[in-house]
C-alpha cells in the first residue's frame, strides 16, 4: 500500500486534510440526500437553513451567515432561485437592497429535510465522530479512517434502521 503523505506530513498538510475530509463528507451527504429524492446540492443546504432560521436576508448577510465569499453566495442564491427554492425582492426599507427567502417550495423542502434528510446526515457523523478524544491530528486520522471503514453513506443507512 502507497504511504498516505498527506496524513505523514502532519500539520503541514492541515488545509489539504481538511479539505479532502470536507470533499469525502459532502460527496456522501449527496449520496444520502439524492437517496432521500432530493435534488438539490448538498452544499446549498446552508443558505436554506440559514433563511429559515435567519429569515429573509441579504447576499451579503447570507455569504456572512454561511461563511463563503459574496460572489460564491450569489451564485448559490442564483441556483436556488432557478430551483424555484428561493426568492430575491427589494426590501421594503431600502430598494437598492435586495433580500432573498424561501419561496413556498423552499419552505416544503427544509420542513421535509428537518424530518429525513438532516437527521440522517447528522446521525451518520455522530457516528462516525463518536468516539474521538485526543489531539487535532490523531482525531483527523480517526475521522478519516472511520470513513474509510464505512462511509457515511452506509452509516446514513444505519441510522434510517434506527429511526423511525
Amino acid at each position: 500500500m502507497v504511504e498516505d503523505v498527506v496524513k505523514s506530513l502532519g500539520y503541514l498538510c492541515l488545509g489539504s486534510r481538511f479539505r479532502r475530509i470536507g470533499e469525502r463528507l459532502q460527496a456522501d451527504t449527496q449520496h444520502v440526500i439524492e437517496e432521500l429524492g432530493v435534488s438539490i446540492q448538498a452544499a446549498q443546504y446552508p443558505f436554506l437553513s440559514a433563511i429559515d432560521r435567519l429569515g429573509p436576508l441579504t447576499i451579503g448577510e447570507l455569504a456572512q451567515a454561511v461563511g463563503i465569499t459574496q460572489p460564491g453566495a450569489t451564485r448559490t442564491v442564483s441556483q436556488l432561485i432557478e430551483a424555484g427554492l428561493l426568492d430575491m425582492q427589494p426590501s421594503s426599507e431600502d430598494q437598492r437592497r435586495r433580500v432573498v427567502s424561501l419561496t413556498s417550495g423552499g419552505h416544503e423542502l427544509v420542513d421535509y429535510s428537518k424530518q429525513h434528510v438532516w437527521p440522517r446526515v447528522a446521525a451518520a457523523v455522530a457516528d462516525l465522530c463518536g468516539d474521538l478524544d485526543g489531539p487535532l491530528l490523531e482525531q483527523l486520522a480517526a475521522i478519516e479512517d472511520g470513513l474509510a471503514e464505512a462511509s457515511l453513506i452506509r452509516r446514513a443507512g444505519v441510522a434510517r434502521e434506527k429511526t423511525p
